[in-house]
């Protein structure tokens, strides 16, 4: 296990009971005593009572960033999913930020554990250690870098750092596999295919330089020795079920329906959305876009559901879109709402933290080595 994990005995039941008056009344009087040493970072598809909580809002790096750099901050509870504020566990108590705090940690809270994330689900670390092993039989592994989404537990952030790989984000994709295809001839890219494939295409690698790597066949993930030998990325057959859900015959409904909407999505979507789309970019890009375009632009957005909605609300101006006729929210991150973060305030204050996340050392070290070849590439 790369994170230890500690809860404390006092019960969330009671906070169940509560209105979101009375849940919204006690959160705000917890962050009062607090005061500066508290930081409640929000996921930007988090709900929007938990958002109005929020002390900073942003995209999981962005915010595990922001955090790491508070000098005052001692507890980060982190409302959004468990690789987050495990990255926020070792960018907050990196060895120089615990040396300026005289070795005192940061407290990160995850307030509901049940929080994850189905994409970091599908990518376990014995999973690519195999698969790593596997590609070691018929190519040079010294000549692959490994490459994984920030969406990935740390386990899989300290398997690139041990073997010369790097962390990557939607929004630095790109400057990520350019920075590898410099040090290596090929790319072991996961836990998301469509990220590595949207962005490898624009860079003029073909699909079938890119074969799919399923953890699930016996034999080299489903693919001959032929196939791994003629690549230059191999992605892993993972995906976001939020951002799978959107289809090419979405975007000509839209079009057909309402001429000269504009078609914005995220690179986590199929190659068949990506390609059609007329702008696709990370979570931080979709929300710039919208805030810079022209009063009376019409969106059609495929990206998650409370984000879609919350653009909506602050640009009325605009004609804003849902991108997917479904429902289509993420449902881990759904999961934190005012009592689980009620609980967990109340919980510091008392001094019993519950679910607090612990990066293991060894873990720590190496995902950092990953996060900080990232922030050297631009």
């Amino acid at each position: 296990m790369s994170v230890v994990t500690l809860e404390s005995s006092l019960p969330f039941a009671p906070y169940r009971e509560l209105g979101n008056e009375n849940l919204c009344d006690r959160i705000s009087q917890a962050k009062k005593k607090l005061g500066a040493s508290l930081l409640i970072l929000g996921h930007h598809y988090q709900q929007d009572e938990v958002i109005e909580h929020a002390d900073l809002t942003g995209d999981s790096y962005q915010l595990s960033r922001l955090a790491a750099d508070s000098s005052d901050c001692r507890y980060i509870v982190f409302c959004g999913v468990h690789f987050m504020a495990e990255t926020a566990d070792i960018l907050a108590n990196r060895p120089e930020k615990l040396d300026s705090r005289g070795g005192e940690r940061v407290t990160v809270v995850l307030p509901d554990m049940a929080a994850g994330c189905s994409m970091a689900d599908m990518a376990a670390i014995r999973q690519v250690e195999s698969a790593w092993e596997q590609l070691g039989e018929v190519i040079d592994t010294s000549d692959l870098t490994p490459v994984t989404y920030i969406n990935s537990a740390a386990s899989l952030k300290a398997f690139c750092g041990k073997h010369g790989g790097i962390v990557c984000t939607s929004s630095n994709a790109k400057a990520v596999l350019e920075w590898s295809f410099r040090q290596r001839k090929r790319v072991f890219f996961f836990p998301d295919q469509h990220l590595g494939r949207n962005t490898a295409l624009k860079m003029g690698i073909t699909n079938d330089q890119m074969p799919v790597w399923n953890p699930h066949e016996d034999e080299l993930g489903g693919n001959t020795t032929e196939l791994i030998q003629a690549s230059r990325v191999i992605l892993w057959k993972g995906h976001c079920s939020v951002h799978q859900m959107f289809q090419a015959t979405h975007v000509h409904q839209f079009r057909e329906k309402i001429p000269g909407i504009k078609i914005l999505v995220h690179p986590e979507c199929p190659q068949e959305v990506n390609d059609i789309a007329d702008i696709s970019g990370s979570t931080s890009k979709i929300i710039e876009t919208v805030k810079s375009a022209p009063e009376g632009t019409k969106w059609a957005i495929g990206t998650e559901l409370h984000l879609v909605n919350r653009l909506k609300k602050q640009h009325p101006e605009q004609e804003i879109h849902f991108l997917s006729p479904l429902v289509c929210m993420c449902a881990t991150m759904y999961r934190i709402d005012l009592s689980h973060l009620c609980w967990s305030l109340e919980n510091i204050i008392n001094g019993t933290i519950v679910n607090r996340i612990v990066v293991k050392e060894d873990v720590a070290r190496w995902s950092l080595v990953a996060l900080e070849r990232m922030l050297t590439v631009r």
